[in-house]
């Protein structure tokens, strides 16, 4: 197992908001231009026993299934990139009454992961920093009442 891309941010939010925003894995591609879209199953929000695919521009599609799920802690979830196994961990710290620190953590992991975990980390990681900046000013949004 290898860490290919860590980020970490703070929203202007308490952490049970931040977690509800982002547990709203069907929005993302609203602020994460990367995907084109998200089918989540069962359907009707984030829970212990999801699992759904993403599917992305310029890339094939991804499937993820629940692997922990610790409300409004963390969660993590599994998927499959060209062979590699992947976790995707989304922890959320408090930074105070109104503030969270959100970590995200994409694990690869197998013997596949030597060949193509840096040039997965190079892409994900380019999408994350295009897209953090944008789920950063929708918690901006949440917190000033103009949602």
């Amino acid at each position: 197992m290898s860490v290919l891309v860590e980020r970490s941010f703070v929203v202007p939010v308490a952490v049970e908001a931040a977690w509800q925003l982002l547990a709203d894995v069907e929005d993302w591609p609203a602020w994460a231009p990367h995907i084109r879209s998200v089918e989540l199953e069962p359907p009707g929000g984030l829970g212990p026993t999801s699992r759904g695919r993403f599917r992305l521009r310029g890339a094939p599609a991804s499937s993820f299934s629940m692997l922990t799920y610790d409300p409004p802690r963390h969660w993590s979830w599994a998927g499959s990139v060209a062979g590699m196994r992947v976790t995707y961990d989304h922890r959320f710290g408090s930074e105070g009454p109104s503030a969270t620190r959100i970590t995200f953590v994409v694990e690869g992991h197998g013997p596949i992961s030597r060949l193509v975990g840096r040039p997965f980390a190079w892409i994900y990681g380019r999408n994350l920093d295009r897209a953090i900046p944008r789920l950063i000013d929708r918690y901006r949004r949440v917190a000033s009442g103009s949602t």
